[in-house]
């Protein structure tokens, strides 16, 4: 069984907090399993009698009937009246139909329409359910109704939301075991969505194209009513092969319309890619002014949730180790609960002639987590010395006294350099440093 016991204290530190528990996230990337059985065995081992635990698999054939919002709910409180805490997990709770109130239907069950009131959804459902005093409730959903938008909007303040990923390299090297740099660099292809991890390379790869065209594309189009796929397939592409650069609408747009006979305009596209983002299929870095202390300007990165994903989707021939590498940086900064921005400041310094100019410096990261601050470059190798120079030369003209370190995709040790730059390996920045 592989392991997720990050998410799972998260699940135990909220156990009967009186909220209701709902666990989302990309699609795949398992979700059920960590209910159904990582937290339930949990759950026996800590004493739970097992008639306690009720699961409802909306997405069966037996829990069919229970996608009637009333059904559902009466089943429920029914096998949980006279027990003592019961915990009730329902998976694929956006299958639960929407109806018109049948105080004004005459007792008929009507499926609702868009634009109708006085309907009963599964928010209803999940709400009421949390409210009685001896039902602790989790649910599910997946990305096609139940974005991450939706999630803020339908239940605000009312609700406790467990968003999981695929696999942390953590989480990977765990399972996979032996050589680190050999997982590193199989975590860098192949990324972590768990059922990926589990076939073989030949496997892994089918699966992970297959995601996107059966999964994640359908599910956008059918959530945001796209009748065709050509401009978010090939914006998709586009932010595959751009990943790491700083970007905007107006410049995605360009790109698209000179390889693409079709026109799109940057309204179009910003909405595009708040279609992925909700899905959680990317991530979005933005710029921060390290001096000013302010997020500035349009420009933003894009990062794919997973590595393996971002390779699939251009068919794993586009294998650009440098940006590869911050992606993981970053996902895994996220995953270990920092927030993270691109840092970035201005310089006036004097040319070669002797006049002053202003120039823009970047830093690949900027990661906060309460009283820890540091700075992170990326690079694939610091052997050359026009690399180490480039690299090293955001922090020398920076020269604040927030920490800065270079991650190197070499199996490294810590270290210090002639500056007091950390330089750090890959695997053990990830595995310890950042813990």
């Amino acid at each position: 069984m592989i392991k997720r016991d990050r998410y799972l204290a998260q699940l135990i530190s909220n156990k009967e907090n009186g909220f209701p528990k709902v666990v989302t996230g990309i699609r795949r990337c398992g979700k059920s399993f960590l209910l159904k059985e990582i937290y339930r065995r949990y759950l026996v081992d800590s004493g739970t009698d097992p008639d306690n635990i009720l699961t409802i698999e909306l997405d069966t054939d037996a829990g069919i009937r229970y996608r009637n919002p009333l059904i559902l709910g009466k089943y429920v409180r029914e096998y949980c009246g006279g027990k003592g805490k019961c915990f009730v997990f329902i998976d694929e709770i956006q299958l639960v139909n929407t109806i018109v109130n049948p105080a004004f239907t005459g007792d008929r069950i009507v499926l609702a329409k868009s634009g109708d009131e006085n309907t009963i959804s599964f928010v209803e459902v999940v709400l009421g359910l949390s409210r009685e005093r001896n039902i602790d409730l989790y649910v599910t959903g997946s990305n096609s109704k139940m974005l991450s938008s939706d999630i803020v909007t339908e239940f605000r303040d009312k609700a406790t939301i467990i968003n999981i990923g695929p696999l942390s390299f953590e989480e990977f090297y765990l399972h996979a075991g032996g050589s680190k740099t050999d997982a590193f660099y199989d975590y860098l292809t192949y990324g972590g969505m768990p059922l990926a991890v589990l076939k073989d390379k030949g496997e892994k790869r089918a699966y992970l194209k297959n995601l996107f065209n059966t999964t994640y594309i359908a599910d956008i189009l059918e959530h945001n009513r796209i009748q065709k796929s050509e401009a978010l397939e090939e914006l998709c592409n586009i932010l595959s092969t751009c990943t790491g650069e700083l970007i905007n609408s107006q410049k995605l747009a360009d790109t698209y319309n000179s390889v693409s006979h079709l026109g799109i305009d940057k309204d179009t596209v910003t909405k595009y890619i708040s279609f992925f983002m909700d899905a959680f299929i990317i991530r979005e870095a933005r710029r921060y002014d390290v001096k000013g202390r302010r997020e500035i300007g349009a420009l933003r990165k894009y990062y794919f949730a997973d590595t393996g994903l971002r390779n699939a989707r251009l068919d794993f021939s586009f294998t650009d180790e440098g940006h590869l590498l911050e992606t993981v940086v970053f996902n895994e900064l996220i995953y270990n609960g920092y927030s993270v921005s691109v840092g970035t400041y201005d310089k006036v310094e004097k040319d070669g002639s002797g006049k002053s100019t202003k120039k823009n410096y970047e830093i690949d990261f900027l990661a906060r987590r309460d009283s820890r601050v540091f700075y992170v470059q990326t690079s694939s190798d610091l052997s050359k010395e026009d690399t180490r120079k480039r690299e090293l030369k955001p922090f020398l003209a920076l020269n604040d006294q927030i920490q800065k370190v270079l991650v190197i995709n070499k199996p490294l040790d810590e270290s210090l350099d002639e500056n007091g730059f950390i330089i750090i390996g890959i695997t053990d920045f990830l595995l310890r440093f950042i813990k």
